[in-house]
């Protein structure tokens, strides 16, 4: 193997690394400042199909890693909507208007209130930052919305994100 394959390999590997370490600061911010019960990166592998990738989590048995969602729910309108810079703030699933099959799926993954905000590169959407409240209904206030807004630009800003 020659110098140049190994070290593109070993670049490729302290990006990624970088990159993971960014996000779980990012997600480890979130839960802490908003003291919401999950903090998640919603990472898009292929044009509207992605899953969780990372999580910070107030306790182990809410956990969701590997959750691709309701890819039957997510569809073109509402990825469209994200990619336009579409910040979704619901305090409380059972009385916001939603369709029934992304109210069963968000109450499948015991979320009651939740806040999602895209995370947008020059390539377009590259993942939903979201914070989840499972305990019980939440109103999320300006101030909540402004620092996930935050935490989305400074990793849509970083170069190990924009190359990914």
């Amino acid at each position: 193997m020659s110098d140049d394959r190994l070290q593109k390999i070993a670049n490729g590997l302290t990006n990624r690394l970088k990159r993971d370490v960014l996000i779980e600061k990012s997600l480890s911010e979130i839960r802490e400042v908003l003291q919401s019960d999950r903090a998640v990166l919603y990472h898009f592998y292929r044009k509207w199909q992605g899953q969780v990738t990372c999580e910070m989590l107030s306790a182990i048995e809410l956990s969701i890693l590997g959750s691709t969602g309701a890819d039957e729910c997510f569809n073109d309108e509402y990825a469209a909507l994200y990619e336009g810079g579409r910040v979704r703030a619901i305090a409380d699933i059972e009385l916001e208007p939603l369709h029934q099959c992304h109210r069963e799926f968000l109450r499948s993954i015991k979320i009651r209130a939740n806040l999602v905000v895209p995370i947008l590169t020059a390539k377009g959407l590259w993942g939903l930052l979201i914070a989840h409240q499972c305990s019980g209904p939440r109103t999320w206030l300006l101030s909540d919305i402004e620092f996930m807004q935050k935490q989305a630009q400074n990793m849509a800003m970083s170069p190990t994100i924009q190359d990914s």
